[in-house]
C-alpha cells in the first residue's frame, strides 16, 4: 500500500512539473510587458462627465482642459435625416500629437469633420471640449475630445437609441493600449502598441533607448498593414516592409522593399533587383 501512494505521489509531481514546463514554453513569441500604460480612466471620466451635467450655469462654459474653445456645428443629410454634430474647436492652434492616428478636425471648406493626420491650420481647427452628435431629438455618439483626439468615454447608440458601442480612450489611444517603457521610471518609451475591443488597432511605434524611432507601422484589424518603416538609431532609414493595404488578403506576401546600411547607402531595391532578373 505505501508503495503504491508513493508511486501516485511520484506521478502527481511529474505532471505537476511538465505542466509548469509546457505554460513556460507554451507561446515564446509573447512579449511580457512589465510597465504597461496605467491610467485611471475612471478618474478621468468622472471629470469628462462633469462637462455634460452642469446645472444651469450663470454662463456657458467655453475652457475646457485650460484651453479655450468656440462653439461648432456641422450638418449633414436632409429632412427627417438630417444629423447635427454639435462641438467645441479650438480657438488657438497647437501641435497635434506625432503619434495619435486618428486626429479630428473641423474642415471650414468642406464644412464637415474629418479624421485625418492632415489637419490644416488654415482651413481647419481640431476638435476640443464635449461633442454630440444627433439625429432629431434622439443622441447617436456623445463623448470628449482633446486637442483633435478621443478622450475619456465615448458611447454610439442607434437611431432606436440601442447602445452599440462604450470605449474609453486616453488623449487618442484607446484604453487597451500598451505602452512599453525602458526604465522603472517610465520616461524611456520602448513601444506603443495600440488596441482596441481586444485587436491590435491603429499606429504602432517602437523606440530606441536614445529616444528615437526604432520601427513604425499600422495595424487594422489585428494585422499589419501599409508600408512599416524600420530606423537605425541615428534616424536613418534601415528597411521598408510592404504589407497589404487589405487587412483580409491572406494571398499576400509581405515583401521588403527598399533596405539601407547605417551610412545610408542603400544595399537593397525591389524594383531594382526585379529587372535585374528580369534581364538575364
Amino acid at each position: 500500500m505505501m508503495n503504491t501512494r508513493t508511486g501516485l505521489l511520484i506521478i502527481l509531481l511529474i505532471c505537476s512539473v511538465s505542466i509548469l514546463q509546457a505554460q513556460d514554453f507554451d507561446d515564446p513569441f509573447t512579449v511580457n510587458y512589465d510597465t504597461p500604460l496605467t491610467i485611471d480612466l475612471e478618474a478621468e471620466d468622472d471629470e469628462d462627465e462633469n462637462l455634460f451635467k452642469q446645472k444651469k450655469p450663470k454662463k456657458k462654459r467655453k475652457v475646457f482642459y485650460g484651453l479655450k474653445t468656440k462653439r461648432g456645428y456641422a450638418r449633414s443629410g436632409q429632412g427627417n435625416r438630417t444629423v447635427i454634430d454639435e462641438f467645441r474647436y479650438l480657438k488657438d492652434p497647437v501641435e497635434i500629437d506625432p503619434y495619435v492616428r486618428d486626429i479630428y478636425w473641423y474642415n471650414f471648406k468642406k464644412k464637415k469633420i474629418q479624421n485625418s493626420r492632415k489637419f490644416d491650420p488654415s482651413i481647419g481647427v481640431l476638435l476640443h471640449g464635449p461633442y454630440t452628435k444627433r439625429l432629431g431629438d434622439q443622441v447617436l455618439e456623445k463623448g470628449i475630445f482633446y486637442k483633435g483626439m478621443k478622450h475619456g468615454r465615448w458611447v454610439r447608440w442607434d437611431k432606436y437609441d440601442i447602445l452599440r458601442s462604450k470605449e474609453k480612450y486616453y488623449k487618442g489611444w484607446p484604453k487597451l493600449s500598451k505602452v512599453v517603457y525602458y526604465d522603472r521610471g517610465r520616461k524611456q518609451l520602448r513601444e506603443i502598441i495600440p488596441v482596441q475591443l481586444g485587436e491590435k488597432e491603429g499606429n504602432y511605434y517602437a523606440f530606441h533607448e536614445n529616444g528615437r524611432i526604432a520601427a513604425r507601422g499600422e495595424y487594422h484589424f489585428d494585422y499589419k498593414v501599409g508600408v512599416w518603416v524600420e530606423y537605425y538609431d541615428s534616424r536613418r532609414k534601415k528597411r521598408e516592409i510592404q504589407y497589404p493595404e487589405d487587412p483580409f488578403d491572406e494571398a499576400f506576401q509581405p515583401y521588403i522593399i527598399r533596405e539601407w546600411d547605417e551610412k545610408g547607402t542603400i544595399i537593397y531595391d525591389r524594383t531594382s533587383h526585379q529587372k535585374a532578373l528580369r534581364g538575364r
